[in-house]
């Protein structure tokens, strides 16, 4: 009877918990982005992003897919740069030495910042390298990619940048 009793409270408090957490954590199409500035990123974020489509994309040192997408985000930094087009990768490695010899043989002529702390990827709901946010000119997420699937990714990134753009 105790044990019965027992696991009759923590059903009750397991519906508790369900009922007050949302369903899935994390940002989704139509959130606005939060404000990076408030999270005390490491390196220099743009003057303003008002106006601007960004790409907010995390990514690791230790993540393979991550590596495979850096050529792809400096062409698209490179061809929609004059339209608008701002991205900003952000680093979420532990040791900011894994992020630098990584960053040695994958430059980047868009904008990196770490993380450090981990304390932005938790309100963005980050459970896979890379994940990316692609926002409006109003700061709101519009698309969101988890992985990286190499010229079917490119694609995808192309067709939205462009959908954004033609606005």
């Amino acid at each position: 009877m105790k044990t019965c009793l027992h696991n009759k409270y923590l059903l009750i408090g397991g519906i508790a918990l369900a009922v007050c957490l949302p369903a899935s954590a994390g940002l989704k199409t139509g959130d606005s982005f939060p404000d990076l500035a408030k999270f005390k990123l490491d390196g220099k974020l743009p003057d303003s992003l008002t106006g601007k489509i960004v790409i907010i994309d995390f990514w690791a040192s230790w993540c393979g897919p991550c590596k495979e997408s850096f050529p792809v985000m400096n062409e698209l930094q490179k061809k929609y740069a004059d339209k608008g087009l701002v991205i900003i990768a952000v680093n979420e490695d532990e040791d900011v030495s894994d992020m630098k010899d990584f960053l040695k043989d994958n430059s980047a002529v868009f904008t990196v910042v770490r993380d450090n702390g981990q304390k932005l990827a938790p309100v963005a709901g980050i459970q896979t390298m890379p994940s990316s946010f692609m926002l409006d000119e109003t700061g709101k997420v519009k698309f969101v990619h988890t992985g990286f699937h190499g010229s079917e990714t490119r694609k995808q990134y192309t067709e939205e940048i462009e959908s954004l753009i033609k606005k």
